[in-house]
């Protein structure tokens, strides 16, 4: 039996060294069962959103506030940060430790991009167009959502940042490989679930 924190035979890492040790695996699993907690909550979001956005206490309506092609740059932004965070996970089943951070870096510039054409939008809501937390039921929906995603985009931008800084210092091991899969699946979780509000938020506020 393969145990937590063995390497391979001979030094050499298999095709997959993500799934090369128990621990791998384990943490894969822990990851999926965390997203599944985390889809309950977005779920939860969503529901109090769609159940309060014609609630808007004379405020802004979302036809007034959205701009589609802003947030349709921000989506482009996001998704293309998914296919490099795929580009990256096959460059470290390659074994190619230099490709592997440089898609990595250049996920971590894209959510960074994301973040702040979304910290650009909140300002102009809150500054140019009275648009705030409390202004109403929908407002408060609105920002406790979006507000939530950008969080995670936040964190999983720092948590890449910090594996970047791991392939630097201890290279590409059964040990780092875990971190990496992880995270290029919690960063998909976080797009798809952009995808939604995108659809949700923005493109039924302007239509609907």
């Amino acid at each position: 039996m393969t145990s937590a924190h063995a390497e391979p035979v001979n030094g050499e890492l298999p095709h997959e060294p993500e799934k090369a040790t128990l621990e791998g695996r384990n943490k894969i699993i822990g990851n999926w069962l965390f997203l599944g907690g985390e889809a309950v909550l977005f779920g939860t979001l969503f529901a109090t959103f769609l159940a309060l956005r014609n609630q808007n206490n004379e405020g802004p309506t979302a036809n007034e506030l959205f701009s589609l092609p802003l947030t349709g740059v921000a989506t482009f932004i996001l998704l293309l940060s998914s296919l490099t965070s795929v580009f990256a996970v096959q460059a470290m089943h390659k074994h190619n430790v230099k490709s592997l951070r440089m898609w990595l870096m250049v996920t971590v510039g894209l959510g960074l991009a994301f973040l702040g054409i979304e910290i650009y939008e909140f300002y102009e809501y809150v500054v140019h167009k009275n648009f705030g937390m409390t202004t109403s039921a929908f407002s408060s929906a609105f920002f406790t959502l979006v507000g939530f995603h950008g969080a995670h985009v936040a964190f999983g931008v720092v948590w890449i940042s910090v594996l970047i800084g791991q392939l630097f210092k201890k290279g590409l091991t059964v040990v780092t490989a875990p971190k990496i899969y992880v995270s290029a699946i919690y960063w998909h979780f976080i797009d798809v679930v952009w995808v939604f509000i995108f659809s949700v938020v923005y493109l039924l506020g302007k239509v609907g």
